[in-house]
């Protein structure tokens, strides 16, 4: 898979925002980086920024993580093999919404190695690091205290997955932070502006399949791009941002940023990912991508009150339920 060069910079300053946007994303020191600097000059205009030296981790290969994980289990999502080769009309679910199922960390490790997890696109993806022996590290929890960050929006979620995964281009309505602790990753991204110009799903799916299907996933494909059925697919292309981020490595992605993720290397890739309260508050008061995703979810309430209905009604009751909170 072919990827535009790489148009982040490493500079050493973080008193110059005004080309960000256009031009690619700093790369910086955050011997450099005050908070007060980071608040001021990226997260108050939703700027993304890679912050280098914060993330103070061993390598979490796969050894490591069998050791410290054993056979606790996790909730695995299911792409298969095939799904690669649909056009995203073909699918019945995306992100959160892809089928899951439970696996001892140890199984998980075996598909790794065999080059199964790679062959059948399975993905440990969203399971909160709470609980697990990980959970402890003082460097994952310091993170969002030395930027500044006020109030979590989520718990510390840990992402591992096989070389050529691809989690589909989209946007999240909270502020993210992505640290690296294995191998790399290509990461897409477009400014919120270019809402419209990535044709997102139609509000209506979450009418019939609740969060199955996203209205915050483009229709698009990145690789095989049709500009018949999506002609302003061109403009978007024109801020399209491309980054590879390394391990010891944290990206900060505002709230509305799109962001198409693919895992570059084998075996596997890590990465621990949380989510954060958008401030200043009118970033999100003002932001249509937002309100998008809020209307979203209330339209899936109906659908999601019948599922959790049927779900506890099951031998597994806590377990399907367990699947459906995820989704959020």
């Amino acid at each position: 898979m072919n990827f535009p060069q790489e148009t982040s910079r490493d500079r050493g300053d973080a008193s110059d925002t005004s080309s960000l946007r256009i031009s690619g994303i700093s790369r910086l020191d955050y011997q450099t980086l005050s908070s007060h600097l980071f608040l001021k000059n990226y997260r108050q205009n939703g700027v993304p920024v890679i912050i280098k030296g914060l993330v103070n981790e061993p390598d979490w290969t796969l050894e490591y993580l069998s050791q410290q994980f054993g056979d606790r289990e996790f909730l695995c999502r299911f792409y298969g093999a095939e799904r690669k080769t649909l056009d995203k009309h073909q699918w019945d679910s995306i992100g959160s919404g892809i089928d899951a199922k439970p696996l001892p960390f140890s199984k998980y490790a075996e598909l790794v190695r065999s080059g199964e997890a790679r062959r059948q696109d399975i993905y440990l993806a969203k399971c909160p690091l709470k609980t697990t022996p990980l959970d402890r590290s003082t460097s994952l929890h310091q993170w969002g205290q030395k930027l500044g960050f006020e109030k979590a929006a989520s718990d510390l979620n840990l992402w591992i997955g096989p070389g050529g995964h691809i989690e589909s281009l989209h946007y999240d309505a909270f502020d993210g932070t992505l640290a690296q602790l294995h191998g790399r990753k290509h990461l897409a991204l477009f400014p919120p502006s270019q809402l419209k110009n990535l044709y997102p799903f139609p509000l209506i799916k979450h009418l019939t399949q609740g969060l199955k299907l996203r209205s915050w996933f483009s229709q698009v494909d990145l690789d095989r791009p049709n500009f018949e059925s999506f002609p302003k697919l061109k403009d978007a292309l024109n801020d399209r941002i491309d980054v590879i981020l390394h391990p010891g490595e944290l990206l900060y992605i505002p709230s509305g940023w799109w962001h198409e993720v693919t895992a570059l290397d084998d075996p596997l890739v890590c990465s621990v990912n949380r989510f954060w309260h958008v401030r200043p508050r009118r970033r999100s008061l003002l932001s249509e991508s937002a309100w998008r995703t809020y209307f979203g979810i209330g339209l899936s309430i109906p659908y999601l009150l019948s599922q959790l209905a049927i779900a506890a009604l099951k031998p597994n009751a806590s377990q399907e339920i367990e699947k459906i909170r995820r989704m959020f």
